[in-house]
């Protein structure tokens, strides 16, 4: 039941400040969730040392203690929200070191010893993607094809076993109306008591 699960909220703007779009609509899914009473815990990135990996062997060994404590909270959790803006057509640097340090020891993905399908380590966990944009949502989707977004979902959410995902594009921040951030902080509410 949507009520009973427990959510790992994961800011992945790399900017510590809090004056951007990315944290009003995380602050707001946070705030509707503990109004409906629901469990939720937060993963700041930009507070955090997250190395990039170098040698594809890093992979098979432990992470660093503060990814392991991240790999506990999202275990944890039923449902998984990552906030981002759009840089370059994808995520941020930082989001993508992050997702590569908690796949570290099979965490997320299990190889096969036969070379078959890896098996998915995170299956029965549902996610949310919510990315911010300068250009219109619409023009990312139909002349880039959001292949940023969609690679994010199903190169490493599916195949580590993330199902349903839904996302939220955000575009054209720098002109949205204090009414339309509104609206948009209203919706986020609203996921959030509703853990989707």
């Amino acid at each position: 039941m949507a009520n009973r699960k427990k959510i790992c909220l994961l800011q992945g703007h790399p900017h510590e400040e809090q004056n951007h779009l990315c944290h009003a609509l995380a602050d707001a899914y946070e705030q509707g969730s503990q109004e409906a009473g629901l469990s939720i815990e937060k993963i700041t990135l930009a507070t955090m040392d997250i190395p990039f990996l170098h040698n594809p062997d890093d992979f098979k060994e432990p992470p660093p203690q503060q990814i392991v404590d991240a790999q506990q909270i999202i275990k944890s959790a039923d449902h998984l929200v990552t906030v981002y803006p759009l840089w370059l057509g994808t995520m941020p640097a930082l989001v993508k070191a992050f997702f590569e340090q908690i796949s570290r020891h099979e965490f997320a993905i299990e190889q096969s010893e036969s070379g078959g399908w890896p098996r998915k380590m995170l299956k029965g966990k549902s996610a949310r993607v919510v990315v911010t944009m300068g250009m219109p949502s619409a023009a990312y989707k139909v002349f880039f094809g959001a292949h940023g977004v969609k690679a994010f979902e199903n190169g490493i959410l599916a195949m580590s076993g993330f199902k349903p995902i839904r996302d939220t594009l955000v575009g054209a921040v720098d002109i949205l109306s204090p009414k339309q951030i509104e609206r948009l902080l209203s919706r986020m509410r609203s996921y959030g008591a509703r853990a989707e």
